[in-house]
């Protein structure tokens, strides 16, 4: 995106510019909590509904295959309807999703927790197609990175709150329960894991309640709309010859890096406490682990907040997190233990910074395809619904520690996206 571009949008919000800001950083709240809750439904579902630990991980297959399958349609809900609605809309798809859990925990059936997961999957869909281009272009492009970490502190610490939370409630005393389970007949063992199920109700019916408070809020809050339509000389210059979207190289290998990053954030957050519980640690200690692993992405937010772009470039935070990604998950599969589970929490530390450098690079110069642009970054989110099952069939083939070695292509891959791909096919474009 032109810097040019930046000042023509920023005008009209500076007379409201804390409100968005505030209002965005609570929507990112709720991206965290809902999305890092998945980190304890895996082993809890696992239990509860009786999985494999490959059937286990479907769970984030189903969440973020919303994110191809309504990619699409989101953006053209944001392009209709704007920022604004657009994210009532998906709160409100998001409620719907949260209410879903309540049906699925009375009957104990695995194939509707999945559609819950989905139907929440796709109001976060629409809900980040609208917000992260919103906090993107809501002031300079060379601090896009610092506003987008700032919204990843909130992001984060919900979903450091999150597994603690919902962990607290649903995997309470769930050592002894699975020893429990072995000793019982098949009747006893039913009502006992109908009784685990029913443990999700009450969380989720708080959800319901909170998202549609919000997105009744947010329709009527003073949140401004922004014009992505208009393009400065600079870029309208630049795009001459351009109908497509297909035609921004570096938007299309930012699409794929963002694919490949999320699904190294959710292996690095979603299966560490059953990678703990492979390392012989009880699972009422490793069901935290994944709050470890969002709190060292917190500690990368705030370093992203106070040295972009005063220290350092967001195209270089993004050379340093993918250097950081190689290092440690070598690191993870050459230790053992409880340093080995360490290596996985701090890779939160590593893809902290990635998001936030990679939006603004892959947005950068694409003026009125910036809507539709976005709907396919969020497509990218999809990589989260591949590389995780692919992680846990590796992990039932081999081990859960060798299926690791899976992380290292992607970070040479986001390696470079940061020194090359991010440049392809952009001309007197500065981002």
């Amino acid at each position: 995106m032109a810097q040019a571009t930046s000042s023509v949008i920023e005008s009209p919000v500076k007379r409201s510019a804390i409100n968005p800001i505030v209002i965005i950083g609570a929507l990112f709240f709720i991206f965290g909590f809902v999305t890092w809750m998945n980190g304890t439904l895996i082993p809890y579902l696992k239990i509860a509904c009786e999985l494999t630990t490959k059937e286990a991980y479907f769970v984030t297959t189903a969440f973020y295959i919303a994110y191809v399958v309504m990619g699409i349609p989101a953006g053209k809900t944001i392009k209709k309807f704007g920022f604004k609605n657009g994210m009532a809309i998906g709160l409100f798809v998001m409620a719907i999703g949260a209410l879903i859990f309540i049906p699925a925990a009375m009957t104990r059936t695995y194939g509707i927790f999945l559609i819950g997961l989905f139907v929440q999957g796709t109001g976060l869909t629409v809900l980040q197609t609208a917000s992260n281009p919103y906090i993107t272009i809501l002031g300079p492009a060379e601090t896009a990175a610092r506003r987008i970490s700032i919204m990843g502190i909130c992001n984060k610490i919900a979903g450091a709150l999150a597994p603690v939370i919902l962990g607290t409630v649903v995997l309470a005393n769930i050592d002894s329960i699975t020893e429990k389970l072995k000793t019982l007949s098949a009747t006893e063992k039913a009502l006992e894991l109908n009784e685990l199920a029913s443990r999700v109700i009450m969380p989720y019916s708080i959800m319901v309640v909170v998202l549609i408070l919000l997105a009744i809020l947010i329709y009527f809050s003073s949140l401004p709309e922004i014009n992505t339509e208009h393009e400065d000389e600079t870029v309208a210059a630049a795009n001459t010859n351009k109908t497509s979207i297909v035609q921004f190289p570096h938007l299309m290998l930012g699409v794929a890096t963002l694919f490949v990053y999320v699904g190294a954030e959710v292996i690095a957050g979603d299966s560490i406490s059953l990678y703990g519980t492979s390392q012989h640690i009880p699972l009422s200690t490793a069901k935290f682990f994944t709050s470890c692993t969002l709190i060292s992405m917190i500690v990368g937010y705030l370093v992203g907040v106070f040295c972009i772009p005063k220290l350092i470039t967001q195209q270089k935070a993004l050379v340093a997190s993918a250097i950081l990604g190689l290092i440690l998950t070598i690191a993870t599969l050459l230790t053992h233990g409880y340093a080995s589970v360490f290596c996985i929490a701090l890779l939160g530390l590593a893809n902290s910074l990635m998001w936030p450098a990679i939006w603004p690079l892959a947005l950068a110069g694409l003026g009125r395809f910036t809507k539709i642009a976005s709907s396919l970054l969020v497509m990218g989110i999809a990589g989260g619904a591949v590389l995780p099952p692919l992680y846990g069939y590796f992990s039932e083939k081999f081990s859960a520690q060798s299926a690791y070695i899976l992380l290292i292509p992607i970070y040479l891959f986001i390696l470079f996206y940061s020194t090359i791909g991010h440049k392809a096919g952009r001309q007197n474009i500065k981002a």
